[in-house]
């Protein structure tokens, strides 16, 4: 997670729809179940996006002035999202074919962005191999395919509200807009693993961790210490994009309750969660 660079190359990159026994997720890339169905985790995705536009070139060089780069940007953005509409009448619009040739990784000719993709993806191969989803995953899969593209459709719609739109449709506060201001002010991608200080790798090798993996542990302290501020001891806990690059909804579902409270703390406070270490 502390490798940035990474985890924006696995947003924008092709991933590899592969699984060699039923727990392996391989084919979900850097996302699970619980994202695709319930929207969670998508700020840091698009935040992520937006970094590697703003800052970078597609070897990772850092480039001068971001801002000069904002549109740009939020035209990657929109790729990302594209969702095919023949009709072409969706308003705002949802299709961005026309940027296909700017972003040829992000959105095809025929409007079918990164993310769209992805997912159709994962429901072929969901549905062509049985064998090797759990029964979860295969239920999952048929309980959303069927009105993925119209919610999507949804969500890329409100995406694009002005930031002083007086009315508003839907509960999803996440905004093109806002995501760029987080971007520019987040700054350039890490593009290196964060190595942990021999006193805390001591320290956890020492520590009753209450079954939860200490390799676990380890990464989450390596992600507070690589993502620590100044001016505040708390680091907000990225739980639904931490599961995905776990590869699984262990962390959320059992492990982050288990944590002693010695070595992390948590605490959920104006709907966010948050956590410091020690």
């Amino acid at each position: 997670m502390t490798n940035e660079w990474a985890e924006f190359k696995a947003y924008t990159e092709q991933p590899i729809y592969t699984a060699e026994r039923r727990t392996d997720t391989t084919y979900l890339g850097r996302f699970t179940f619980d994202m695709i169905t319930e929207f969670t985790g998508f700020g840091r995705v698009l935040t992520t996006i937006a970094r590697g536009y703003l800052f970078h070139d597609k070897d990772g060089v850092v480039l001068d002035d971001p801002y000069e780069r904002i549109k740009i940007a939020r035209n990657a953005l929109c790729a990302w999202c594209s969702v095919p509409d023949k009709k072409q009448n969706s308003k705002p619009s949802v299709d961005f074919r026309e940027l296909s040739a700017d972003f040829p990784e992000l959105v095809d000719p025929n409007g079918k962005g990164w993310y769209y993709r992805h997912i159709k993806n994962v429901i072929r191969f969901v549905k062509a191999n049985p064998d090797k989803v759990s029964k979860s995953a295969y239920k999952k899969c048929a309980d959303f395919s069927s009105g993925f593209t119209a919610q999507w459709k949804k969500k890329v719609r409100q995406l694009q509200v002005p930031i002083f739109a007086l009315n508003t449709k839907g509960a999803w506060t996440l905004r093109f807009d806002d995501i760029i201001a987080d971007a520019l002010e987040a700054g350039v991608l890490r593009m290196e693993d964060y190595p942990l200080p021999e006193t805390v790798i001591s320290q956890l090798e020492t520590t009753d961790t209450n079954g939860v993996p200490k390799e676990i542990i380890a990464e989450l302290i390596r992600f507070y210490l690589a993502n620590k501020q100044d001016d505040t001891e708390w680091v907000v806990l990225p739980v639904a994009n931490l599961d995905a690059y776990f590869g699984n909804n262990n962390l959320s579902k059992k492990w982050l309750a288990k944590i002693p409270t010695s070595i992390i703390c948590r605490e959920n406070k104006h709907g966010i969660c948050r956590y410091k270490f020690g």
